[in-house]
């Protein structure tokens, strides 16, 4: 069973989950509302998927949070990361020995199927 990380009305959690359900793979949602993932888990997905993968500077919280002015660095930025979920691009697939972050079919066909 595959763990999808992230929150249920996120739009690139619902297409990964549609995207599983179409295709019999069973998963369950690790709800970023409900659940926080350890600091070793988000710094774990960081060194596999790397820190721009996974740290989301395009959407509302950063801007609200005002980071761009802090210029972090990777670490600062994972410390952030553990704070404030809301920072994480979603969904979030640990899969094998890889870290996939989003949603792009292509990619899921070539992985998953």
């Amino acid at each position: 069973m595959l763990t999808v990380y992230g929150i249920k009305n996120c739009d690139s959690v619902k297409k990964a989950l549609k995207f599983f359900k179409e295709h019999n793979i069973e998963t369950e949602l690790f709800d970023f509302k409900k659940e926080t993932p350890s600091p070793e888990k988000i710094e774990m997905w960081v060194k596999k998927a790397g820190i721009d993968k996974v740290f989301n500077n395009r959407g509302t919280t950063y801007r609200n949070l005002k980071l761009k002015e802090l210029n972090l660095n990777e670490a600062g930025k994972i410390q952030w990361l553990c704070k404030e979920l809301m920072l994480i691009k979603r969904p979030v697939i640990e899969y094998k020995d890889m870290v996939i972050v989003g949603f792009n079919e292509e990619i899921y066909k070539k992985t998953f199927l």
